[in-house]
């Protein structure tokens, strides 16, 4: 794993890339959207593909919309980029509406559908959307600009809430968060399907 410091819109962000097989997995906001970044970390290792998580390290969070990560100075994208050829990218949601659905978004309709059928076998206590009609137009992952697109296959942007990615608040900031072990499960199988 190789970690570089990038600074995207006034932002610090440690950006960790590990090169592994053509599935590429991305936690762009790793610290704001919590549990992404762990459930890439976890996914990655139980499927040998390359995975690339962004943390702030320091400061309040902020939110730069995934379109707007993709500068031509971040290295670590540019190389994440350059490997894969499909892209899973992992955000967390927070509508109250839909406390345990789980949108996939994206341009890869096909790999959507793959990785919506395990989640739905392996994770049934979550309802699992992948008809982009059904998806709130926020969490989409469609914008052409948006990392999730820019592999040559394009991919799947999932948008977890709160109870699929966490085992619930943190109670400091040096414990991680626990993904749920089904959704874990599933997308291991749904990321080896893939490949």
């Amino acid at each position: 794993m190789v970690t570089e410091s990038v600074v995207i819109e006034g932002v610090e962000f440690a950006a960790s890339l590990t090169i592994g097989s053509a599935i590429g997995l991305l936690a762009l906001h790793g610290t704001r959207e919590g549990g992404t970044a762990e459930l890439v970390h976890e996914v990655a290792a139980g499927t040998g593909a390359t995975a690339l998580v962004f943390i702030q390290p320091a400061g309040d969070r902020v939110h730069i919309p995934s379109h707007r990560m993709c500068v031509p100075i971040c290295d670590p994208l540019r190389q994440f980029l350059s490997h894969v050829s499909l892209t899973i990218s992992l955000h967390g949601h927070l509508r109250h509406e839909h406390p345990r659905s789980i949108f996939l978004g994206g341009t890869n309709r096909t790999a959507a559908a793959t990785l919506a059928h395990s989640l739905t076998l392996l994770a049934p206590a979550f309802e699992t959307i992948d008809d982009l009609a059904h998806i709130p137009r926020g969490l989409r992952g469609l914008h052409p600009d948006n990392a999730v697109n820019l592999s040559p296959f394009r991919g799947v942007q999932i948008e977890l809430p709160v109870s699929a990615r966490t085992g619930g608040p943190r109670t400091s900031p040096e414990v991680l968060d626990a993904p749920q072990p089904t959704v874990t499960t599933a997308l291991i199988d749904g990321v080896r399907r893939l490949t």
